[in-house]
């Protein structure tokens, strides 16, 4: 089963632990040089971040790339082709000027994102499963923002994707999306932590982790 495969895929991974900051921080080295870091709340297990990081084929370590939790800060004036852009004469052309910021922020039963800087209200928004590319995508009747993102976890656990799990909210110029997690993944995720808790964990007047 998929499920089982990419689990114990995490528990032969050569794992060090770290607890700083009210976090355990966990680094993971797979078989083929991949590294995984992720970040728990000590106290409720709640994944905080999640990144990746692969070796070129020289050999050199590539930068790491965030699955879940607040990515670097782009440099000031560093606007992407997600802008938007529109008329001065609207109230909220300040907001307008801004670039979205895609960030995927989970909870323990669904996988979420937060799209801040959407200014426009609910019901120009749609939200939906594109089975054949397997992934979610945002549109809106305005032609004002459009995005297409995938749920990795599904494709590492290779499970399908249920129209019925999604859903959203919009809130303070931000769109909310989740995806309720299948209960395939909340056991495998349970598993996992029970998994941690076996890895010797140094404190951070012990030393720092791999990923620092």
């Amino acid at each position: 089963m998929a499920v089982t495969g990419w689990l114990e895929s995490l528990r032969a991974a050569e794992k060090t632990a770290l607890l700083q900051d009210g976090r355990r921080k966990v680094h993971y080295l797979f078989p083929d040089g991949k590294e995984m870091a992720e970040e728990y709340d000590e106290k409720t297990s709640e994944l905080l971040v999640r990144k990746w990081r692969v070796k070129s084929t020289l050999g050199a370590l590539g930068q790491w790339q965030i699955e879940v939790g607040h990515p670097v800060p782009p440099g000031a004036g560093s606007l992407g082709p997600e802008l938007i852009k529109e008329s001065n004469a609207n109230p909220l052309s300040w907001i307008c000027l801004l670039q979205p910021i895609f960030i995927r922020k989970d909870t323990k039963m669904s996988f979420q994102w937060r799209i801040r800087n959407l200014p426009y209200p609910k019901d120009v928004y749609s939200v939906c499963v594109d089975q054949k590319e397997r992934c979610l995508v945002i549109r809106t009747t305005n032609k004002k923002y459009y995005k297409k993102f995938s749920i990795p976890d599904l494709d590492r656990y290779q499970l399908p994707l249920d129209d019925s799990s999604l859903s959203f909210a919009h809130a303070n110029c931000t769109l909310i999306i989740s995806y309720q997690k299948p209960k395939e993944v909340l056991v495998a995720e349970s598993e996992l932590q029970k998994e941690l808790k076996k890895v010797k964990t140094a404190h951070s007047s012990d030393g720092d982790c791999k990923t620092q």
